[in-house]
């Protein structure tokens, strides 16, 4: 199982020092949370894509590419990639050139989005949101696995003859992860094509997470890609932890009332019983997580975000120090116990191209 951070890249006000940092302070310490993370022996660094304020990711693969460089082993992936309003040719293109630069430590999360004003920003209506997201992903597909695309659809020009260069690394492209909150219809999507599927359920109840991870993991097994329990399965989460948890509730509550998401609405212990959002001891994070797979099943991705909201970057790099240390080697232990050997480990090209050479090698025989 991977564990991991994602961020979003707020760039927000520290309600307790009165400051907030640049834009160019955010994307290098963006820069510094991904090495740290490597360092304290986490899988995964996931980010998003913004482009309005007070984000800064409004380029994912200029940030990931620079992190490459700077690290060895972590897997890196975005959350999400806008696949409503970019271009599929110039991600087949960005995401391949990043997959040779990281050395196949790429791998993509799909997405529509949650800011509305982005679609005419790129020339499109939110109204086609679900069918950009189809029409889009599907040619992304193609041109990631034919040599010479001809193709013609609703929302661009057409390709004649087309080669998108440079292609996948080791003729194996990138995993995809197609990332929804609340839309049936990415889940359907995700199931059609045997992708993984990442709930990203920070905000949402239990009972909701459960419904659509069920019917994934429902119509992955009627599309022939395996059993249910074998659908690969992402969740979210978000933390705050200090060694004593009124410590982590005391310091944790300005920059919860203060957050344009959470603040205003239910109270940080009413938030915390209704979504996953868990903020106290180590101990008490681990618990928590465990428990997504009482409605989850085993699944094989855990992103958490610890950043964000104005929190101090010093502090954001103690989050990462206590998952590494005193959290993810627990929930490696504990979700190994009793899983099914029938459920997959989380691809990574490793393990894609050792699955394509082995159907070519089955082919041949």
């Amino acid at each position: 199982m991977q564990f991991g951070i994602f961020t979003v890249g707020d760039l927000a006000r520290d309600p307790v020092a009165g400051t907030t940092p640049s834009e160019h302070e955010r994307i290098k310490r963006l820069v510094e949370t991904a090495v740290r993370a490597e360092q304290a022996g986490l899988d995964v660094f996931a980010m998003g894509e913004h482009h309005n304020p007070p984000f800064v990711p409004s380029s994912p693969t200029t940030v990931l590419g620079f992190i490459a460089a700077q690290t060895s082993r972590i897997l890196l992936s975005t959350s999400t990639t806008l696949i409503t309003t970019n271009d599929p040719v110039k991600l087949a293109e960005d995401y391949a050139m990043l997959q040779h630069l990281a050395d196949g430590r790429v791998d993509l999360m799909m997405g529509r989005g949650n800011t509305g004003p982005v679609y005419p920003w790129f020339g499109k209506d939110i109204r086609d949101g679900i069918a950009l997201a189809v029409e889009n992903y599907a040619l992304l597909r193609r041109l990631w696995r034919e040599e010479v695309v001809d193709w013609q659809g609703k929302f661009r020009t057409p390709l004649q003859g087309f080669t998108s260069t440079p292609r996948p690394l080791d003729g194996v492209p990138p995993f995809v992860w197609h990332g929804s909150i609340r839309s049936p219809q990415i889940a359907e999507q995700a199931a059609y094509y045997g992708d993984g599927f990442f709930h990203n359920n920070i905000f949402w109840p239990a009972d909701h997470t459960k419904r659509m991870i069920e019917l994934y993991r429902t119509r992955f097994e009627h599309y022939g890609h395996g059993s249910a329990e074998q659908a690969i399965v992402g969740l979210g989460g978000q933390t705050f932890m200090r060694p004593n948890s009124q410590d982590a509730l005391r310091e944790f509550r300005p920059y919860f009332a203060h957050s344009p998401v959470y603040g205003g609405g239910p109270s940080l212990e009413d938030t915390m019983d209704q979504t996953p959002l868990s903020v106290g001891s180590p101990q008490q994070v681990i618990d928590r997580t465990l428990a997504f797979r009482d409605y989850a099943g085993d699944y094989q991705r855990q992103l958490f975000n610890v950043d964000g909201m104005g929190l101090p970057h010093k502090t954001v790099l103690e989050q990462i120090d206590i998952l590494g240390e005193q959290v993810v080697p627990v929930l490696r232990a504990e979700f190994a116990k009793n899983r099914p050997a029938t459920v997959p480990d989380a691809p990574t090209h490793a393990s894609l191209v050792a699955a394509a050479e082995s159907q070519e090698a089955d082919a041949r025989n």
